[in-house]
């Protein structure tokens, strides 16, 4: 992605302002699945907006322009506010990816069923608003703390399973940063991801 802002500063800058939307949405989304399910953290923290400066996190950011996957800055919710902690908590870390999902199975039935895909310039800005949210999506559906993943599978997990599935926690950032650095060639979540990203994005275009 990086190359995208370095050779056409203009497309860039594009790339910049549909990355700043897929992840505004994404975080977005998971607030309101939270005041949703009666939690009032969110609202009380100002993430109830599409103001992207309040969901926007730097180094998600960053990593999401070198590599194209990275994050937004987490909502906290409480799951004491919550009827169903484990369960309620799957639900709201689910609606960031499904938003994501949501708008990229929109945008492909833009660019096949309208004359909007014939049209050069809006086509591209389409398809790159696809390729980011699909990318954002998948990046966040890995089972790593702090990403959705983790707490989607921890929904689904029984409570025996759940406790020990938590003795991970302490570990995922450190996994996820294993994962995105490429020290010998292709950083390891590229080559895990890549593969299906492209493989959507044949579909879906």
């Amino acid at each position: 992605m990086l190359d995208i802002i370095t050779k056409n500063p203009l497309l860039g800058l594009i790339y910049i302002l549909v990355l700043v939307f897929c992840i505004t949405i994404h975080e977005f989304a998971h607030a309101i699945a939270a005041d949703k399910l009666g939690d009032p953290t969110p609202r009380l923290q100002g993430r109830i907006t599409l103001n992207p400066l309040a969901h926007l996190d730097p180094l998600g950011s960053i990593l999401m322009v070198f590599t194209g996957f990275g994050w937004g800055r987490a909502v906290v919710f409480d799951p004491y506010n919550l009827e169903n902690p484990r369960q309620d908590g799957m639900k709201i870390a689910l609606a960031g990816p499904a938003i994501n999902i949501a708008v990229a199975l929109v945008c492909s039935a833009l660019l096949k069923l309208t004359p909007l895909g014939g049209v050069a310039v809006l086509g591209s800005i389409i398809a790159m608003v696809i390729q980011v949210n699909l990318s954002l999506a998948l990046f966040n559906l890995i089972p790593v703390e702090p990403l959705d993943g983790f707490k989607i599978v921890n929904g689904l997990l029984s409570k025996e399973q759940s406790w020990k599935w938590e003795t991970l926690r302490p570990y995922g950032f450190y996994i996820l940063i294993a994962l995105s650095v490429p020290l010998f060639g292709p950083a390891p979540i590229g080559l895990i991801l890549t593969p299906l990203l492209r493989f959507l994005l044949g579909v879906l275009l």
